[in-house]
């Protein structure tokens, strides 16, 4: 939980303070709130179940909307649990680490996972992942009770913080070719899949770059063997 306490751990609270007061000015409940940064823990979703109840949409439709943005999740998940699971795999313990998986744990697990001891790999997991959850909540709690005092422009800027954040890391941990291949082609696809249906452009520009960048890779490894 020590952990969570980092540069993008604070980054994280800042942009849940922007939650928390952009959930005062459309009215959402505080506890009900704080349950969505627990239970769904994708504040983009978080985003789109609060704008949606205030703008009047169906239940059903924002089940939907919000399950479809936590598909982005699944690949990094995926990437990750490898990372995450101890010497002796326990789906119980392995569901509960990927729970946690956003944006933040995906980048700091492939940063401090490979220095933790195999064994207490889980346990950590659970540890920075409930410390950044607990952190988020607090923000979020700050950013509702201040929301008099802060700009609405001002929250709505703090919810960019986060993927601004996510760039900066994601092109500090790039270390060999494919990952700066895949940040590139990642960017080149962003435009051509922007405003895809369901808001999946995000999930269709990473996981698109990602797996260009991992065939080139196998075809150039091929051709110099």
């Amino acid at each position: 939980m020590r952990a969570c306490v980092s540069a993008p751990g604070l980054v994280l609270v800042a942009t849940f303070v922007g939650f928390g007061g952009l959930m005062h000015d459309v009215g959402f409940p505080i506890i009900a709130g704080l349950l969505s940064t627990i239970l769904i823990w994708a504040l983009p979703a978080q985003v789109i179940l609060i704008g949606g109840l205030a703008a009047g949409a169906s239940l059903p439709a924002l089940a939907l909307a919000v399950c479809l943005s936590g598909v982005r999740l699944f690949p990094m998940v995926v990437s990750l649990m490898p990372l995450m699971r101890g010497r002796r795999s326990n789906i119980v313990v392995e569901l509960i680490c990927a729970h946690f998986v956003a944006v933040t744990l995906w980048v700091e697990g492939f940063r401090i996972l490979p220095g933790v001891e195999r064994d207490a790999r889980p346990a950590f997991t659970i540890g920075i992942g409930t410390g950044l959850i607990a952190i988020s909540c607090a923000g979020t709690l700050l950013g509702f009770y201040l929301s008099g005092a802060l700009p609405g422009p001002l929250a709505v800027a703090l919810l960019l913080v986060t993927p601004i954040s996510f760039t900066i890391l994601l092109v500090r941990n790039a270390k060999a070719a494919v990952d700066w291949l895949a940040i590139g082609l990642g960017a080149a696809l962003s435009p051509l899949v922007a405003n895809s249906p369901g808001g999946l452009d995000l999930f269709w520009s990473g996981v698109g770059g990602g797996t260009l960048a991992f065939f080139a890779a196998r075809i150039w490894q091929r051709r110099r063997a």
